[in-house]
């Protein structure tokens, strides 16, 4: 019978662990530097790579999101239970930022607007701009935080939206 290291496998399982190794390797090749920078590409539109963060920034903007948006939209980015659920003022709750949400399906420009002017009133938001109290660079700062709490998959997506925007 074969052996992985001092363990006897049986047939099926010696494919399913081959098979996994496999997938492994392809998951390490895929985010691995050697594929750092390449396009991303969703219904055959390719995008430039996605920027790498910068680590200062998602620092800062830990802080001031810790600060100024936690209260609302939670320590963790959770944002409050039955988000997408009017509230009996017609408002809804703040929603999460984290891969649970809808954040990442925005472009840049429009979550730097959110974020500086406030909610959209036609939606009633209750959410308060921040372009008196927070600096570009802290509002950037800010959503690189958001940002780096994402999965891949989410930053991929969110990044094409974010380079597609003129063109759309």
């Amino acid at each position: 019978m074969p052996k992985i290291g001092s363990y006897p496998v049986r047939g099926g399982l010696l494919l399913f662990t081959l098979l996994a190794g496999v997938a492994l390797v392809g998951r390490l090749a895929r985010i691995s530097p050697s594929t750092a920078g390449a396009p991303v590409v969703i219904n055959e539109t390719a995008v430039p790579p996605i920027p790498t963060l910068n680590p200062e920034w998602v620092t800062r903007g830990m802080v001031i999101y810790a600060r100024e948006c936690a209260t609302c939209h939670g320590a963790n980015l959770e944002g409050l239970p039955d988000w997408k659920q009017s509230l009996p003022d017609g408002s809804l709750p703040p929603p999460p930022h984290d891969s649970s949400g809808h954040t990442w399906h925005h472009p840049d420009s429009l979550l730097l607007a959110i974020i500086a002017e406030g909610g959209d009133p036609a939606y009633n938001s209750k959410m308060p701009a921040f372009r008196d109290k927070l600096t570009e660079e802290e509002r950037r700062a800010v959503l690189e935080f958001i940002k780096s709490t994402w999965g891949e998959n989410e930053r991929e997506f969110q990044w094409w939206m974010t380079a597609t925007e003129s063109g759309s």
